[in-house]
């Protein structure tokens, strides 16, 4: 058949009009850091399916780059950089917090825990709210942003500057949430029992003692205050300003259209839920691709032995000289070679089996069939690629929530994990020795576990982009929230209901009571009588 390239062009032209037709705007206000890595992955599957995608982004961003294929951005000038920005403020507060984990069975490093806590948080609390008034004040960018036409806004609200900026546009909202500024994100909008919903920072499972319980409800008030006197105060002077007293960033954060929350529960503990979130733990798991062909070579290299791979993280990458001496002679005692993302000064006990990197493609090696464990810090991300390609862990938990994270794989029977401030390198050869075990069931577990978490109807990626789009068709999903959080917290708790049936059953209390009294009075009156009247 003769072709004709006029009719081809038109075609082409055409299906490019449908495409961009059908297309939507979102605006993106991501936060930096491995937080960035999750939604960039988000904002490339959007793009893909031919949406306009348009990221806010600081100056002093550390890894949302400003020229992408898949976005468009907007570079808000800023001052001081956020605390998740610097990677000297987050080894110093790495190094900060393994001081304080030294002593952790006493009530100095309990109290200094979140001491030092709730200073980084507040610290950067300000700044983002700094930059949120920024841009109100920007009303060249203000206009813009308006005129633009966004269908919604996706953010991240553990520091929630993206949520007052939705709300000032009157744009629908979609998180992509684990955290928030009170804590783990469930609290905010689902009923979250303390007795078996572990709060964050507890390192506990969801199997927990009476102490534990005890433990569990001081933990849930501590972050209580943190949101009312760290948290929200910075947000709540922007609510104040521009919005009215009677906002509130808990209120606006609770209206959310949509929540895709980052877990699943093959990893996550069951729990009460609502019909807004989406799970989409796991998004980022994807088939492995061939490795670089030195890494290839290196992997081949270790026979029937196979590979263990270690790398601590975006923001982690250096324990210091100390720690990661321990680390190398650990790794020089295994029959199995090593490839080690490290950044520092090389340890000088490296063994001859152990590959040093700068940059490693994680989930290409974790899908590589001779990869057989990985040693990690415990973030979600390199959790749930372990869970994907079924291998099993040892963590070695430094910060946030990486204790909670690797608690609950090991209450699965897939990982252990060391305590950083104790390693030795007996400690940690054993513990790698005992999950390489082929006799012990950390891999028969992990892969059961796999399987459990591939099974769905739909992947979660696709299931992210689903609920986006539908909350851009629909021009919101108010049937699907709750609308709890208008009620004053009195009538959310049912006290005025309670308070109602105690008046009425101390009313009918002082009813019974007083016409038993009268009875009696009356009794004892006509007994009077009536013997009175005998007598005479």
């Amino acid at each position: 058949m003769r072709s004709h390239p006029a009719l081809v062009f038109a075609l082409l032209f055409s299906a490019t009009l449908f495409s961009s037709c059908d297309g939507g705007k979102v605006l993106v206000f991501p936060i930096d850091g491995s937080h960035w890595l999750n939604m960039k992955i988000l904002v490339e599957a959007l793009h893909s399916q031919g949406h306009q995608i348009t990221v806010l982004r600081t100056s002093t961003s550390w890894y949302v780059s400003e020229f992408s294929p898949h976005y468009t951005s907007i570079t808000i000038p800023q001052e001081q950089s956020q605390n998740l920005e610097s990677q000297e403020f987050m080894t110093s507060f790495l190094k900060r917090s393994i001081e304080i984990r030294r002593h952790k069975d006493t009530l100095w490093a309990y109290l200094e825990f979140y001491r030092n806590l709730f200073n980084m948080i507040g610290e950067n609390q300000h700044t983002v709210a700094k930059l949120v008034v920024s841009i109100f004040e920007n009303k060249t960018l203000i206009k813009e942003l308006r005129e633009t036409g966004y269908d919604l806004l996706l953010t991240d609200p553990a520091f929630p500057g993206g949520v007052l900026v939705a709300h000032y546009l009157q744009l629908p909202m979609v998180f992509n949430v684990r955290w928030l500024l009170n804590g783990e994100a469930h609290f905010a909008i689902a009923p979250s029992p303390l007795s078996y919903v572990p709060q964050l920072f507890s390192d506990f499972s969801d199997k927990m003692n009476f102490f534990q319980r005890v433990n569990n409800v001081i933990r849930h008030y501590i972050l209580v205050y943190m949101y009312y006197y760290v948290s929200n105060p910075p947000y709540q002077a922007v609510c104040d300003h521009y919005f009215g007293p009677d906002v509130s960033s808990m209120s606006l954060i609770q209206g959310a259209e949509l929540w895709l929350m980052r877990i699943d529960f093959t990893f996550e503990f069951p729990r009460p839920t609502m019909p807004n979130v989406v799970y989409i733990g796991g998004f980022q798991g994807k088939p492995s691709k061939p490795l670089p062909s030195d890494l290839e070579d290196f992997v081949q290299s270790s026979g029937e032995h196979g590979v263990v791979i270690m790398t601590l993280g975006t923001l982690l990458s250096d324990l210091g000289p100390e720690i990661s001496e321990i680390i190398a002679s650990a790794f020089a005692n295994l029959p199995h070679k090593v490839i080690w993302r490290h950044k520092g000064k090389r340890p000088v006990t490296l063994g001859n089996n152990t590959m040093l990197v700068e940059w490693l493609p994680q989930n290409d090696l974790l899908g590589h069939p001779k990869t057989k464990v990985f040693v990690t810090h415990g973030g979600t991300n390199g959790i749930y690629e372990a869970i994907y390609h079924g291998v099993p862990v040892l963590g070695i938990p430094l910060i946030f929530d990486q204790f909670d994270n690797i608690v609950r794989l090991k209450s699965r029977g897939v990982a252990e994990f060391v305590e950083v401030t104790t390693l030795d390198v007996e400690s940690l050869t054993s513990a790698l020795k005992n999950i390489l075990d082929p006799e012990k069931p950390y891999k028969q577990n992990m892969l059961k576990l796999s399987q459990l978490h591939r099974d769905k109807p739909m992947k979660p990626l696709d299931s992210a982009i689903f609920w986006i789009e539908y909350v851009m068709r629909h021009k919101g999903a108010a049937h699907l929230r709750t609308e709890s959080y208008k009620l004053p917290w009195y009538a959310y708790h049912c006290l005025d209901v309670m308070a109602v049936f105690v008046a009425f059953g101390l009313l009918i209390i002082t009813l019974v009571w007083v016409s038993c009294r009268c009875l009696i009075r009356c009794l004892i009156r006509n007994k009077k009588s009536t013997s009175k009247t005998k007598n005479e």
